[in-house]
């Protein structure tokens, strides 16, 4: 075989093989996402990632254990979220955050060092402020 065909061969071979790859990536990237459901979403027996604003004056310091309440962006439904682990500096009252765990008897246990704290939108007004 002609050694400048070989070499097409396994360009195109090459390029079809980083082809397959790369689409495997993409639709496992896609599909491993999941969309935080909120408190109002909740029901016992599974697994939940939850995002919801931090009532204010819930937050209570029990030893290594955090609890608070989270409520939906409305206000309408909120849950109570007992949390265990490191608690990131910018988490406070009415900051959002979102949490992995499952609702039991009607608190949401959260699994160890799974509190994550989204930082305010520079675009919104804080109605604190106003």
């Amino acid at each position: 075989m002609d050694p400048a065909r070989k070499r097409k061969i396994r360009l195109v071979l090459t390029l079809g093989i980083a082809v397959c790859l790369a689409a495997a990536l993409l639709y496992t990237s896609f599909s491993a996402s999941t969309e935080a459901s909120k408190p109002s979403e909740l029901q016992p027996g599974r697994s939940y990632e939850v995002t919801g604003k931090v009532v204010k004056s819930s937050v209570e310091h029990e030893g290594d254990r955090l609890r608070f309440r989270i409520r939906d962006r409305d206000g309408t439904e909120s849950v109570p979220v007992l949390y265990s682990g490191v608690v990131p500096d910018p988490f406070r009252e009415g900051r959002e955050v979102i949490v992995s765990g499952e609702l039991r008897d009607g608190t949401f246990v959260a699994e160890r060092d799974s509190l994550v704290t989204k930082c305010p939108s520079k675009f919104t007004k804080d109605k604190s402020s106003a």
